[in-house]
């Protein structure tokens, strides 16, 4: 193979990561020259509408992976909180560079971190996990929905819009954006949405030559605590939409999984600890998932799609 095609979204953010993957590609293969293909998601054409309330899952993925399977691409570079957990049949994301931060970040422009915020202060976020932990934290702040690419997000809060903003943090290090104050909100009091700060690769399992090609990219302790992660995400039946965060940590031969859920106000909360083997990653997730929803983990599900499907 001469030429490689990856299939990427058209923000700053999407262009980086795959202008990365391109350049490790070429590095590790001499002779090879990777192309990108741009793509717009549904995820990109509505920006008028909370993420909660455009409904459905793969809302920055299917148009992309629609150009694996009819063979306009090679492969795709996605942020793993962004994929859904059912895959097309035929694709797969198999390949997960190492980790970037989990972390999320407070922006402003005057005031220092969190608690610096002055009473009914307005802060802008794209997310409910975000919204909801904010709320639970702050039931005092004024919390609007925030679309939008990164760079145009920090441009928002920069012009005056708001006093302050949530993003991830791995984006802003990636783009090397930040603002006059710029607070990190991590665990174990703000956890992280699922697989947040890590890539994926997806590809087409039947191209081997493809699949060969990338295995040098692969970070397996990333790729393990992806898989637990996401086994939770499954085993809730959630998508990126909704209020659920999880946090793994790995102790040698030991993974780690919390898991969290709660109303979009922050309240009735539900944060639960399980650990096991390392290879046994996916099925952590999902026993998680099983104790979360034992736990009222389910009405608060319930409650959360009743009240965006509105």
């Amino acid at each position: 193979m001469n030429t490689l095609v990856i299939a990427t979204r058209g923000s700053a953010l999407a262009l980086w990561q795959a202008n990365h993957i391109k350049d490790c590609l070429e590095a590790e293969h001499p002779g090879l020259t990777v192309e990108l293909l741009k793509i717009k998601t549904k995820g990109d054409k509505i920006l008028d509408v909370p993420l909660a309330k455009v409904g459905g899952k793969g809302l920055f993925v299917k148009e992309i992976e629609e150009a694996l399977l009819d063979g306009r691409a090679h492969i795709a570079v996605h942020s793993m909180k962004d994929v859904p957990t059912k895959l097309p049949d035929g694709l797969e994301v198999g390949v997960m560079p190492e980790r970037e931060a989990a972390t999320d970040s407070l922006l402003s422009v005057k005031y220092d971190g969190l608690k610096g915020l002055p009473e009914g202060a307005l802060v802008g976020t794209s997310s409910l996990r975000r919204q909801s932990q904010l709320a639970a934290l702050r039931p005092d702040l004024r919390i609007e929905s925030l679309r939008g690419n990164l760079d145009t997000r920090v441009r928002k809060l920069i012009d005056g819009e708001f006093d302050a903003i949530v993003v991830a943090t791995a984006g802003l290090n990636r783009l090397e954006l930040s603002a006059p104050k710029h607070e990190i909100l991590g665990p174990p009091d703000f956890l992280p949405a699922v697989a947040q700060g890590a890539l994926g690769i997806e590809y087409d399992t039947s191209n081997t030559e493809v699949v060969e090609m990338l295995q040098f990219l692969n970070h397996e302790p990333t790729k393990q605590q992806v898989m637990a992660e996401r086994g939770f995400l499954t085993g809730l039946d959630g998508g990126c939409q909704v209020p659920i965060a999880a946090w793994s940590v790995i102790e040698g031969d030991l993974i780690r999984l919390t898991g969290f859920v709660a109303d979009i106000d922050g309240s009735n909360p539900i944060r639960l600890m399980v650990e096991g083997s390392l290879e046994n990653a996916w099925d952590i997730g999902m026993v998680l998932a099983g104790k979360v929803l034992d736990a009222g983990g389910k009405e608060i599900l319930d409650r959360v799609y009743a009240a965006t499907a509105k």
